[in-house]
């Protein structure tokens, strides 16, 4: 399994508006003509980067998690985004990883952003998740976790294996803070020596918060493959092993990393 065709959805969303984002984000998705494997939707995809987890929270048998399983199914791609969840009485930014057969993984956020006071409505998770399709391993994170650079470092087992070959980010990334975006997500790239996909929105939210998108797709070298600011877009790349397993080859810095816990 040496390739792997993922899509990215760079699209404006409805502020607070589940039934019409649910609606577009669909039309997108049945929209695609070519081939893919994987689709990426941005963070909270339902409703934007909302403070009313009351008003908007599902659990794990609600609507979205439905749609998930009927659009994955239907198009034959995993479909991971996150959406707001509440559960034990608490709300969660959660990452969905959803396969065509009906199951699925997820990913609670760890990192919550105080600045726009997210801690005082989300609990905060404490596990990362690395899902495996065709031969591939993905860790799945969102947002302000790019700004933590311990909580996706890669790891390498006995054999020499590393931990993940893709490191992907949903998010509601404002534009005012898109140089950050940009240059973390090649940092991320080039010192795990992994594929990053970074999938941001586009459009002006709610509280009047402008979002550029710059979604990107960069190589294990941190060479920009896809970028795209400012517009709506669906874009579709075929991914290779081999150049993973060359710059690991090549340049084997990974040997020299510093061993850690994350507690």
């Amino acid at each position: 399994m040496q390739t792997l065709i993922i899509t990215t959805i760079q699209t404006d969303l409805k502020w607070e508006d589940k039934a019409a984002n649910l609606s577009l984000l669909e039309k997108k998705i049945n929209s695609l003509k070519n081939k893919t494997e994987v689709v990426i939707l941005p963070e909270m995809f339902t409703t934007g980067f909302s403070m009313q987890p009351h008003l908007f929270a599902e659990n794990m048998e609600g609507e979205t998690i439905a749609w998930m399983k009927e659009i994955s199914n239907k198009n034959k791609v995993a479909l991971t985004g996150s959406i707001i969840i509440k559960e034990n009485e608490n709300y969660y930014n959660r990452l969905i990883w959803m396969l065509p057969n009906g199951y699925y993984g997820y990913y609670d956020k760890r990192h919550l952003f105080a600045y726009a006071k997210e801690d005082q409505h989300y609990t905060a998770g404490n596990k990362r998740l690395i899902a495996s399709i065709k031969g591939w391993k993905i860790n799945l994170q969102i947002c302000y976790d790019l700004r933590f650079p311990v909580w996706a470092r890669q790891s390498y087992n006995e054999n020499n294996e590393p931990e993940f070959d893709i490191l992907i980010y949903v998010a509601n990334w404002p534009e005012k803070r898109n140089h950050a975006w940009k240059t973390l997500l090649c940092a991320r790239a080039i010192e795990n020596q992994c594929y990053v996909i970074g999938v941001n929105r586009v459009g002006t939210d709610g509280n009047g918060i402008y979002h550029s998108g710059n979604t990107s797709i960069i190589d294990p070298l941190g060479e920009i493959l896809y970028h795209m600011a400012d517009e709506e877009d669906i874009f579709t790349m075929t991914l290779k092993k081999e150049r993973l397993t060359e710059t690991r080859t090549k340049f084997p810095f990974w040997k020299d990393a510093d061993d850690f816990l994350i507690r």
